[in-house]
């Protein structure tokens, strides 16, 4: 298997690789109210979903920074998401019509993970929604957010034409960060004065953090505790720099996010998810709940639905292969060297010190320990399939 040796060039190959993904030419790059701060810190600026985000520090390389998070705790600037509100007395109504959640029995103060799909089932992007008091709290992603904006105001329109009581806002004065790793929540104590035992993963509330009013969700994108943070965006430096000023903080790029959640078996749009693939390919089954089984209502769900019975014709694995690392694109090979899939997403990890990959495989290969091949630049290598998440998730419970 892969030896110990893992640096941070052999992980920043694949990051030029996923910003290229999100990036082109074409586009305007954007700047998060944090990019002066990233550069004063040596942040080494790339084009992400639209967006100028660091995908490292001068100070700390990809390889320390990712096991720094599963240590201690990292900030991620995330302002480049998108961020919307739906209020409305039927806003759940009209919007369990474009995603699988159930969302009238979802409490306030909770959240859930959910996709948007389309007519055929495939989905659109994938999404945490929060239910609060007088609100849906939505973030999704950002290389998907206009496409997200105009089929939700597309379907908005006739829902309003046919008398239903709701608005899209979109939420464009508050910057987001994320603090992730097992000491997160000590230190966002510290700027809060409070504890924070009570407060269980997946679950959002509004607070105070040094006295800036900001709403918490409880969640990240790591595998590890932490927590997301929507903050008056004239006010996150202040509470950035607060938070940078605990002895076990650090700031965190692109290159360590993204080994984190492919390590945690976490999906990122436009490689490990798209508009051709069902929740239940995707292995996201889980994120449709019982209720929206019963009774459908979300689109594409004459496509879904059967699926979750009778089976589907392809599955999301995760992959240990051996030599070098398998990149998105690299086909994944039977024994007998018949084509049956291709990796997603793939990186060597730090944490095991192997090279893992997530990709689709044809059904009937993807019980754990299948033993399998994959191609890399015309290279066979070996490679089995594993459970995900690769690393044990440490979400609060």
């Amino acid at each position: 298997m892969l030896s110990s040796k893992i640096n941070s060039s052999t992980l920043l190959a694949g990051t030029r690789h996923l910003t290229k993904r999100f990036y082109s030419a074409a586009q305007e790059v954007k700047k998060t109210a944090l990019y002066d701060f990233h550069v004063s810190l040596g942040g080494k600026m790339v084009p992400f979903a639209g967006y100028a985000m660091p995908v490292q520090y001068s100070g700390m390389g990809m390889l320390a920074s990712h096991l720094h998070t599963r240590e201690n705790a990292s900030i991620f600037d995330v302002s480049h998401m998108l961020q919307t509100r739906l209020v409305g007395a039927d806003r759940n109504k009209f919007f369990e019509k474009l995603v699988v959640a159930d969302l009238n029995n979802l409490p306030v103060g909770q959240g859930t993970l959910s996709v948007f799909t389309n007519e055929q089932g495939g989905i659109i992007d994938d999404t945490i929604i929060m239910q609060q008091k007088d609100s849906l709290y939505v973030v999704s992603n950002a290389g998907c957010a206009d496409k997200d904006l105009a089929h939700i105001r597309k379907h908005l329109a006739d829902f309003q034409n046919k008398g239903g009581d709701v608005d899209l806002k979109i939420i464009d004065d508050h910057s987001l960060i994320a603090i992730q790793g097992p000491k997160a929540a000590a230190a966002l104590e510290s700027l809060t004065g409070t504890s924070l035992q009570d407060f269980a993963f997946m679950n959002g509330r509004f607070m105070d953090i040094a006295g800036v009013p900001c709403h918490v969700a409880r969640s990240g994108y790591t595998g590890e505790d932490g927590f997301e943070l929507s903050v008056p965006t004239p006010e996150i430096l202040n509470i950035t720099e607060k938070l940078l000023a605990h002895p076990v903080v650090e700031m965190a790029g692109l290159g360590a996010r993204d080994s984190l959640r492919l390590e945690a078996g976490l999906c990122l749009y436009g490689h490990d998810l798209d508009e051709t693939t069902t929740p239940v390919e995707a292995g996201l089954t889980w994120t449709i709940p019982k209720s929206r089984r019963e009774t459908g209502g979300f689109l594409g769900a004459e496509h879904i639905l059967p699926q979750i019975k009778g089976g589907v014709s392809r599955r999301r694995v995760g992959l240990l292969v051996e030599g070098a690392p398998a990149r998105e694109g690299a086909e994944i090979l039977n024994k007998e060297g018949q084509v049956i899939g291709k990796v997603t997403s793939g990186c060597p990890s730090p944490c095991l010190k192997k090279n893992i990959a997530m990709g689709y495989v044809q059904n009937g290969f993807h019980k754990r320990g299948t033993a399998l091949d994959v191609k890399v630049r015309n290279r066979v290598q070996k490679a089995e399939i594993t459970k995900m998440p690769f690393v044990e998730a440490k979400y609060h419970k």
